[in-house]
């Protein structure tokens, strides 16, 4: 299979299943939602989204249903997510947080989830530990207010900070219907189409080149380990981050390109930093094919 993707993908001989076709966004809601998610509050912000994105199921279900009705057998079809909406996050906090979903997920415990969160900053090395893309002695990065971790998924080395929309799906790509490959691609898809509702264009990378691109700058980020047909890790979108934490890094191994954020580009006021993340979430659930949507909120978490 040819790979745009070399080294990206930490997979276990996961199986391509195929790709079923998706939904597109209803026409005129990036704008209706833009406008109101400025001036809304959460739960309005979550009652509009349910009315365009049609995510009847968000609401309560009757606990009765004839087994043999039409609206029985479209419940039990219907596939779901559940998002944990997390703030910020400390990085190792995340990752053994990712792990064990991961083991739940294999073993069917739960549904698919999505992790909606930021980090402290925090530069990321994949798993083929590309040392020297880090341009500062590692003894100096705690002056700087910054921690390196080591990770197993693919991709090369990155920077995780406030400001940055992070998306950590752990999803079963069998029960998607969805390869490594258009896995991948889905994720760069959500990036661009969020940056469209801003009226940024932003493209997926060259060959050998993952994540999405302003020209060549580049504005969000994918490193992802699938395990057993599960993902873990996933995407960071830079919305207006620290971008001097970017000059210790060769960012993602790529020397000649740039990094940018939604800030810089964009050529409107931004609403708040939390609207942008639900956007991207309602990117993902519709790139994915979500018609059951779960919001957890911090106030969910022990």
């Amino acid at each position: 299979m040819n790979n745009r993707f070399p080294g990206l993908i930490n997979s276990r001989r996961f199986k391509n299943t195929g790709f079923q076709a998706i939904s597109k966004f209803q026409a005129g809601y990036q704008t209706q939602y833009l406008q109101v998610a400025t001036r809304a509050s959460f739960t309005e912000r979550r009652n509009f989204q349910v009315s365009q994105l049609g995510a009847k199921s968000l609401l309560p279900r009757s606990p009765v249903a004839d087994e043999n009705s039409d609206n029985f057998q479209g419940m039990r079809s219907k596939r779901t997510l559940e998002i944990w909406k997390m703030g910020i996050v400390n990085y190792l906090d995340a990752l053994k947080l990712q792990e064990k979903l991961a083991s739940k997920r294999k073993l069917g415990v739960i549904t698919d989830t999505l992790l909606s969160l930021q980090h402290p900053p925090t530069y990321t090395l994949g798993k083929r530990r590309t040392y020297h893309n880090l341009l500062i002695p590692e003894s100096e990065l705690s002056a700087m207010g910054a921690n390196l971790h080591y990770t197993e998924r693919g991709g090369d080395i990155t920077f995780h900070g406030p400001r940055q929309a992070i998306l950590y799906p752990i999803l079963s790509l069998r029960e998607a219907g969805l390869g490594a490959r258009k896995y991948v691609e889905n994720l760069e898809a959500t990036m661009v189409r969020l940056s469209s509702l801003y009226n940024v264009k932003v493209h997926a990378g060259e060959s050998g080149q993952t994540g999405v691109w302003v020209g060549e700058r580049k504005i969000g980020a994918i490193g992802v380990r699938i395990s057993s047909g599960i993902t873990s890790h996933g995407l960071a979108f830079n919305i207006d981050p620290d971008l001097s934490f970017f000059k210790h890094i060769v960012p993602c191994g790529i020397t000649d390109k740039g990094v940018t954020s939604l800030r810089m580009e964009a050529e409107m006021e931004l609403p708040e930093d939390e609207v942008i993340h639900e956007q991207l979430v309602s990117c993902f659930t519709q790139l994915f094919g979500y018609e059951h949507v779960v919001w957890k909120d911090r106030s969910f978490f022990p």
